[in-house]
């Protein structure tokens, strides 16, 4: 009986995203696009998924394998690293194919093994790991980018991000490559702000972004300059790991019950709150105080509308302002974090909620309100009627 015929390369990765479950979250946002899938693959999950291709799907692999060729930054080092002794013959047959483009292309591919030498430092020592943390409570962050030092060991780019205010901080170091995987282990195991591996490709789009948004007020940190065209070079086009989360994830609905959740979350103080800028969020806070020390004794009913009335009108400028996109995205970054850690239904409501604050109704959003009321919380709490005292009295007394 002859073969099926092929199915195509899209549908054959997604067999193998079944077959290599701990690779399938980095497999399936690719979306069968060899170029996004190498971006989004470590050096060895790569040559996992080659071989496995390779293996059990040579016409895929083959058409994989090439595109890789193609595309030697991106693609090479797992071709250079995969052996193809233990390969179907179908699979060998496109392997040396892909041996042969890189050949047509300066790299030194032994011939008498599938085995192959760079002119570079081992391939097997290349390192090229990203990490994220999760937001801080003001909305900054901390990435990382592990890469293989040219003169051997390990190059490590601590950058802090602010999506508001941009890149704050910039720091290199120069390490062993034992020990910068040691930290990156260390980084995702840590008690407080433990954080996850993202593609390297992703993390430079993400750095890129921020950049591009650096306040007037604030000159990049000392080092960065130098640093920027690197980490932008090849970046275009590229998703953030916010936006892989969102392809992987989809947009689910902002459905009043996901976007709930998202902002008990909040209330909660399990992410956030993120505030607004500061300027305007004293303009707010200055709003509530003359609702607080107003000499006109009014029912704590009124009271409380003219505060509802006065979030609402802060909620609407902010969206304006762009404040609402902001946190958006924060909130797809901080999916990505939760789907990596197999929480994806908490994944999906951040997604949710993001997808709340681009709509239409962004101004009247119950995740924004959250932000507002747990950042204004004191002043807030100034404003409440006296315990004891009727709520819907006439009669309640001045704040002292």
């Amino acid at each position: 009986m002859s073969p099926p015929p092929s199915a195509g390369l899209p549908e054959a990765l997604e067999r193998a995203a079944t077959a290599l479950p701990a690779d399938a979250a980095a497999i399936r946002p690719a979306n069968g696009d060899p170029a996004r899938l190498a971006a989004q693959l470590d050096l060895e999950a790569a040559v996992r998924v080659l071989g496995w291709l390779l293996a059990h799907e040579p016409e895929a692999g083959g058409e994989l394998a090439e595109a890789w060729a193609e595309d030697p930054e991106r693609g090479a080092a797992a071709l250079l690293r995969l052996r193809g002794e233990d390969l179907p013959k179908a699979g060998r047959k496109a392997l040396r194919r892909a041996h042969h483009q890189l050949r047509s292309r300066g790299f030194e591919v032994a011939e008498a093994s599938e085995g192959v030498v760079r002119r570079l430092p081992a391939v097997g020592d290349a390192l090229d790991q990203a990490l994220v943390s999760p937001f801080d409570a003001t909305g900054t962050r901390m990435v990382y980018l592990l890469q293989s030092h040219p003169s051997g060991g390990a190059r490590v780019l601590e950058i802090m991000l602010d999506e508001m205010r941009g890149v704050v901080e910039f720091e290199v170091y120069t390490t062993g490559r034992s020990t910068a995987r040691r930290f990156a282990r260390d980084f995702t195991r840590r008690s407080r702000f433990p954080g996850v591996q993202a593609p390297a490709a992703a993390v430079r789009a993400l750095v890129t972004r921020v950049a591009a948004r650096q306040a007037a007020d604030r000159p990049l940190p000392r080092g960065f300059a130098e640093w920027r065209a690197r980490l932008a070079a090849g970046s275009e086009g590229q998703a953030t790991p916010g936006e892989l989360a969102r392809q992987g994830l989809g947009s689910p609905p902002a459905t009043p019950e996901a976007v709930a959740r998202a902002a008990e979350r909040v209330r909660g103080r399990e992410i956030g709150p993120w505030p607004p800028p500061a300027d305007r969020l004293q303009a707010l806070a200055d709003r509530l105080e003359e609702i607080a020390k107003s000499p006109i004794v009014v029912s704590g009913s009124r009271r409380r509308e003219r505060v509802q009335e006065v979030l609402a009108e802060a909620q609407a400028e902010l969206c304006v302002g762009g404040f609402g996109e902001l946190t958006a995205e924060r909130l797809e970054e901080s999916a990505w974090l939760a789907w990596q850690r197999g929480q994806e239904p908490e994944a999906r409501d951040l997604l949710a909620a993001a997808q709340g604050l681009r709509g239409g109704d962004a101004a009247a959003s119950p995740f924004l309100r959250a932000i507002l009321e747990v950042v204004l919380s004191p002043v807030l709490a100034r404003i409440e009627p006296e315990p004891g005292s009727d709520p819907d009295s006439l009669l309640v007394r001045p704040k002292r």
